[in-house]
């Protein structure tokens, strides 16, 4: 996942339920495909930035060696600033770049 520069905006906008239920016929089936893809971008985003974090972890548990680390911060606050999962996933579900399809649909 590229999180340099989506170009998903940051907040929320107003979107047309036609719009959503275009290509599965179905607002409800949309919404799960939607909401399947953000929890698989939201754990993708986890994952790069508990692995990032990682880097700076101390072994040393001691209360009194707590210290701010700035490269710690910036990483936290680029990762506070990106587009919410959800936004992103509608984004590509509109867009048709996620892959999806309903085998209820295909054996009838």
């Amino acid at each position: 996942m590229n999180t340099n520069k989506p170009a998903v905006p940051n907040t929320t906008v107003t979107r047309n339920v036609n719009d959503l239920d275009r290509s599965t016929g179905n607002i409800y089936e949309s919404l799960v495909i939607i909401a399947k893809r953000a929890n698989q971008i939201s754990n993708n985003m986890k994952e790069e930035l508990h692995g990032k974090l990682a880097e700076f972890a101390s072994s040393n548990d001691n209360l009194e060696e707590i210290f701010e680390n700035r490269e710690q911060i910036e990483i936290s606050k680029h990762y506070e600033r990106l587009p919410k999962p959800t936004l992103i996933s509608i984004d590509e579900f509109l867009n048709e770049k996620v892959y999806h399809r309903n085998p209820a649909k295909e054996q009838q």
